[in-house]
């Protein structure tokens, strides 16, 4: 898929199609994408295909959604919106807002253009077509549950709308969307390839597992417990594909492990061709960075345990609240750099990050300075750092949009929910998890019935939140477990560093805001509704 994914950078019809505002659903010239002489081949529809595959997802929303959540700051600009969103801070007119809106409406142009031009192809293999048209609804179907997960009810759009349809355009119920985006994904799978048969150049692009782990999302998001729990046991068993987890936490973020037997389905970046430079703003300075503007936050590295499977503030733990990086979860050092980190570089290179103010023996460059361009939380980010990178550390790695790791959490989350919780399933899924991580000790990987529901939803939780940290998933959970107006509101925390009392030394470095009343949906965007009346706005905005 990344062979064919160069080609994105040299396609005029790309240009023309990110145009397409939804303003909206402004439509480009019909006859440019439906004209008989374009729809001549199969590769000519594969350009379009590409194209709807790069506007699934970007890596500045993979990255600083965790901004909007209690894992990470954006203290610099407000990238994404993570800086006014996380802090609550927002109205109906924020960019953030207005480019969800615009860019996911556009990857859904792009995905009915191809549906409904595709068959006008002479002399195509059947089974090719009937694939491209089965991956183009995948394409569409993730592009509205992301934003019926932001909006709640959205226009639901089967076909491309003409100029005069797009801006009489009503909102369909948020049930009403969920039930398409299952029946499509349903529709597709008998016309998807498992990832055990795809060729090394069809490698990236949408299989039979991805729409199964797309089905889980989506009933997962929806609290179908037992729907959840079937379509993982189903994945779990390898019905749609062979999937496991990669022998090495930290390994599987880097270049040589991309296609790994846990990668479901990535973003696609190509070296060169098409690229991603977050890292600029999110590692260490002296590893290369030129400022920092998304860091870690204090609350996301005290969610990570001991080797004993304590939480730091457990009795027995062993936690030292003044050498508090020893003796933790492997995946904090495999996702967060904090003072005295041992940096590594590809070449077998490495040296010490010096975080905490008078602490560097001689290079200050990464320590912490209130308002410099070092963090602002005392943390750094290690997770998908490529050593492979280039200039401004660009990187062509993929970023996981899907992984099995997800699959097995999802799977412990429903059978808990439903009170099916055993030592077996524990077994499959927390153990194998925390296993790969780096955990040893029985006390840790051990089922304790004794937790009860109640004890292990919160095990559960915060497995998830340790295993996904910095990959733009905990925005999500806090929202579908109704619990992020305990977690966004008031000050969001960096590293022991402050010079006074309060909050015990730790930085205050954010103060947020989030009411329940409103803030679990996002507003219609204001342009939109100035365009279109017949949009109503969610409630309180």
């Amino acid at each position: 898929m990344k062979n064919i994914l160069k080609q994105i950078k040299f396609i005029p019809v790309v240009a023309l199609l990110l145009l397409t505002s939804c303003e909206d659903l402004d439509q480009v010239p019909e006859n440019q994408f439906t004209d008989t002489t374009y729809w001549t081949s199969v590769e000519k529809a594969q350009t379009f295909l590409n194209t709807a595959y790069s506007q699934m997802q970007n890596s500045q929303y993979f990255f600083y959604n965790e901004g909007l959540s209690d894992n990470a700051y954006n203290g610099r600009g407000d990238n994404a919106g993570a800086a006014s969103i996380g802090a609550g801070l927002y109205d109906p007119s924020l960019g953030r807002i207005k480019d969800e809106w615009k860019n996911r409406y556009a990857g859904i142009k792009t995905c009915n253009l191809i549906l409904e031009n595709i068959d006008r192809v002479p002399n195509a293999d059947a089974t090719v077509i009937a694939r491209m048209k089965a991956e183009t609804r995948f394409l569409r179907a993730f592009q509205h549950f992301q934003l019926t997960t932001w909006f709640g009810d959205i226009p639901l759009i089967q076909k491309d709308p003409s100029l005069a349809e797009a801006s009489t355009l009503s909102r369909t119920s948020h049930a009403e969307v969920v039930k398409f985006i299952l029946s499509e994904l349903d529709a597709i799978i008998p016309a998807l390839p498992k990832n055990t048969q795809l060729t090394a150049a069809d490698r990236g692009k949408i299989t039979v597992g991805a729409a199964a782990a797309l089905k889980a999302r989506v009933l997962l998001y929806e609290g179908d417990w037992a729907g959840v729990a079937e379509v993982t046991d189903q994945i779990i068993a390898g019905t749609y594909g062979q999937y496991s987890l990669f022998a090495s936490y930290e390994g599987l973020f880097l270049p040589q492990n991309e296609y790994n037997s846990e990668d479901i389905l990535s973003i696609q970046y190509v070296p060169q061709f098409r690229m991603w430079g977050e890292f600029f703003d999110m590692a260490p300075l002296s590893a290369g960075a030129r400022l920092n503007a998304l860091a870690p936050t204090q609350e996301l590295v005290d969610s990570y345990l001991m080797l004993n499977g304590k939480k730091i503030n457990e009795a027995g733990s062993g936690y030292n609240e003044n050498n508090p990086y020893v003796n933790r979860d492997p995946r904090l050092t495999g996702t967060v750099v904090y003072d005295q980190y041992v940096w590594k570089e590809a070449d077998g290179s490495s040296h010490v990050i010096y975080i905490k103010p008078g602490s560097s023996p001689g290079n200050a460059t990464d320590e912490f300075v209130q308002g410099s361009s070092a963090t602002p939380t005392g943390y750094y980010t290690r997770k998908y750092y490529d050593p492979q990178h280039t200039t401004s550390l660009n990187s062509g790695l993929n970023l996981m949009l899907f992984r099995y790791a997800d699959i097995l959490l999802m799977n412990a989350e429903a059978k808990n929910e439903l009170n099916q919780m055993t030592s077996a399933v524990w077994d499959q899924t927390v153990r194998a998890v925390r296993t790969r991580a780096g955990f040893t000790d029985g006390a840790a990987l051990g089922f304790n019935s004794a937790l009860g529901q109640a004890g292990l939803r919160e095990v559960i939780r915060n497995e998830r939140r340790t295993e996904f940290g910095m990959e733009g998933l905990r925005i999500f959970d806090i929202r579908r477990w109704k619990i992020a107006e305990n977690v966004l509101n008031g000050y969001a925390h960096g590293a022991k560093f402050g010079v006074s009392s309060v909050d015990n030394g730790y930085l205050r470095v954010n103060l947020r805001t989030f009411d329940p009343g409103k803030h679990y949906l996002w507003p219609i965007p204001r342009d939109e509704r100035l365009i279109n009346t017949n949009l109503s706005q969610n409630p309180n905005w």
